[in-house]
């Protein structure tokens, strides 16, 4: 078992990244990991989980405020609930609570302007 992997009674705690279990429950303990950035000013995130077998990754995000992505599309089905503050796109303003799911290919901006922190579940 690597060092980010702690045995816990009824489940196994991870700091990081996880795929899928072999057997019994995985615990994320993202509190304990840092946010990654990948070269987009304003962005941070922490992958929870990643399963190359079925292409699922889930993801917390940060966005600073004032922060805005350009339109892209993803390859997968997108899946956004935000967890903290505003984020929007070319349609509306979300908060918390409110759940996005996008198509696959759909053309799409994101941003906020004061903070968000968003749950975000990539799938084919």
């Amino acid at each position: 078992m690597s060092s980010n992997v702690k045995e816990s009674t009824g489940a196994t705690d991870v700091v990081g990244a996880m795929s899928r279990p072999d057997a019994g429950s995985l615990v994320a303990r993202s509190a304990e990991s840092d946010w990654q950035t990948d070269g987009s000013s304003g962005f941070s995130y922490k992958t929870l989980f990643n399963d190359p077998v079925t292409g699922q990754t889930t993801m917390l995000m940060k966005v600073e405020p004032g922060c805005v992505a350009p339109s892209h599309a993803h390859d997968n089905l997108e899946q956004i609930y935000v967890l903290e503050g505003e984020f929007y796109d070319e349609y509306r303003i979300y908060g918390p609570g409110d759940f996005v799911v996008r198509a696959p290919g759909a053309l799409h901006t994101g941003g906020t302007h004061s903070g968000a922190t968003v749950l975000l579940v990539y799938s084919n």
